[in-house]
């Protein structure tokens, strides 16, 4: 007591001032306000900066191309652009073609792409600085003369790799990346940096920064993501050969959208260094780069040319092994294992058909084609790879809209990382008693864990540009490690992932 008195004596009591209270209080609200006002246009200064800077580029390289059309009027460009890349690089290394023509050819054909679907991030300037390189050179690569689009966040010296994210775009790449020397070394000519979703963590194909891309196949739809640039580049015949990047099927979707083919290799087989990723540290679920083209002897001539002693020195981490052109080459009859369902994934007929035209064809080649039930697909999918990929939360892959503008396609995703453990928890409580146990059921798989199987729905369209709903998935009853315990596969032929075709609803951003 009297310590509280010698204390009132020394701090006399004082009235509370409400108003200056309140004041205050609305002061730091209007400041906050504010604050973030400024950020908000300072991320839209830095984006419409970009976006001019982009189409300033676009503009030279239409003069650059128009100049070169008023030089050389008599290339016939259709015949350039429908020859394979295999025939196109024998032309070019026996001298029929010029390395100019065929640049200038496509570049102008991917100017037109590009008006049509926004496909293209930025054209790469030093291209015309490559081509002279070339020219001088006695000795041809197996790609001299090919111009390549690369995937955004695929360094180049001088160019941004922005993941489509706005924090990325004061940051100009120092050097080329180990996979751009290589291409150099072989005499391609990378021309064109091709768009992303923002993030890179998307099936869809849209950023804040540079805008929505559509599919060249049918514009009210997606090309896939995240090397969704790169899929709408090739499709509508912009460019022969590109490079995009794999994780959880930014390789293999949009090729599968648009009508393309494409390899995603065993991770490390292509070398990383100096590519740019949004989030760090994800070592379970690594990232692959790998070659996008029109048809697999691209992809092949594509992974002989990078996997050479050039690589293999510049990334020692990359196993030094070469491209086994014996094997490739060989004639002799492959074992290869197939599926037309993992009995997770509703399945829409027109799969299961490509399916089935794949393995009749791979049986007419004389080629031996054994069924099998992938195991434990489920376990596989939730407990490995859906908690490895967001272990904390997601809170990491959050991190990186810190101070942007979330793209409107990714918002659901985002919000639903924002979401506390406890709501998340209780939300599954709630709708567990939704899924109607008649439209997923258990039936025994080949390790003895039930696994979903998802009842037929009759009267499923199919066909090119249809959404077709999931269609039946059909469980054949030989348990893969009892009938099939001996074999060894040469390759697996199996369906894409089910991914309804993302239709394009932020075309006009951008």
């Amino acid at each position: 007591m009297m310590i509280q008195q010698q204390l009132r004596q020394l701090l006399p009591e004082r009235k509370v001032d409400t108003s200056a209270a309140l004041s205050l209080l609305g002061g730091s609200v209007a400041a906050l306000v504010v604050w973030k006002w400024l950020g908000k246009k300072m991320v839209q200064k830095k984006m419409e900066e970009a976006r001019r800077t982009r189409d300033e580029g676009l503009k030279k390289m239409a003069k650059a191309v128009q100049q070169f059309r008023e030089q050389v009027p008599s290339v016939q460009r259709d015949a350039i652009l429908s020859l394979p890349l295999l025939e196109l690089t024998a032309k070019l290394q026996e001298g029929s073609l010029s390395p100019r023509t065929v640049l200038y050819t496509y570049l102008e054909k991917a100017l037109e792409v590009t008006q049509e679907t926004n496909c293209l991030r930025h054209f790469i300037p030093e291209c015309e600085q490559q081509l002279q390189e070339i020219e001088g050179h006695k000795e041809k690569g197996l790609l001299y003369g090919i111009p390549v689009s690369i995937k955004d966040h695929i360094g180049h010296k001088g160019q941004l790799a922005t993941c489509g994210l706005v924090q990325f775009l004061g940051t100009l790449m120092e050097e080329d990346s180990v996979l751009v020397k290589v291409l150099k070394r072989q005499g391609a000519i990378p021309f064109a940096m091709t768009n992303v979703p923002q993030s890179l963590f998307s099936y869809s194909c849209s950023n804040p920064i540079f805008g929505q891309t559509l599919n060249p196949l049918n514009r009210q739809r997606s090309p896939g993501g995240s090397s969704g640039g790169e899929g709408a580049l090739i499709a509508g015949g912009g460019s022969v050969l590109g490079v995009g990047s794999d994780m959880g099927g930014s390789i293999r979707l949009p090729c599968s959208f648009c009508g393309l083919c494409g390899l995603k290799p065993t991770a490390g087989r292509l070398s990383l260094s100096g590519v740019t990723g949004p989030v760090n540290g994800i070592l379970a679920v690594p990232c692959a780069l790998g070659p996008m083209a029109r048809d697999v002897d691209s992809l092949a001539l594509c992974m002989k040319a990078l996997l050479c002693q050039e690589m293999f020195q510049l990334d020692p981490t990359v196993p030094p092994i070469p491209f086994n052109e014996q094997v490739y080459s060989s004639s002799t009859a492959l074992r290869v294992g197939y599926y037309d369902t993992d009995g997770y994934f509703p399945l829409p007929p027109c799969m299961r058909r490509a399916v089935k035209e794949t393995r009749r064809a791979l049986q007419a080649a004389g080629h031996q084609l054994v069924l099998f039930s992938p195991p434990r697909v489920p376990y596989v999918m939730t407990e490995l790879f859906m908690k490895t990929f967001f272990a904390d939360g997601g809170h990491t892959w959050l991190d990186v809209f810190t101070g942007d503008i979330v793209d409107p396609g990714l918002k659901p995703q985002v919000n639903s990382c924002k979401m506390p453990r406890l709501v998340k928890k209780l939300l599954a409580l709630l709708l567990k008693p939704l899924v109607s146990e008649g439209d997923v059921e258990s039936s025994p798989s080949n390790t003895g864990v039930p696994r979903p199987v998802h009842r037929p729905v009759e009267g499923a369209p199919a066909g090119r540009g249809a959404v077709p709903r999931p269609g039946p998935c059909l469980h054949h009853g030989i348990p893969w490690e009892t009938a099939h315990c001996h074999l060894l596969h040469d390759a697996v032929q199996c369906p894409g992932l089910p991914c309804r075709g993302c239709s394009c609803q932020h075309r006009d951003r951008g």
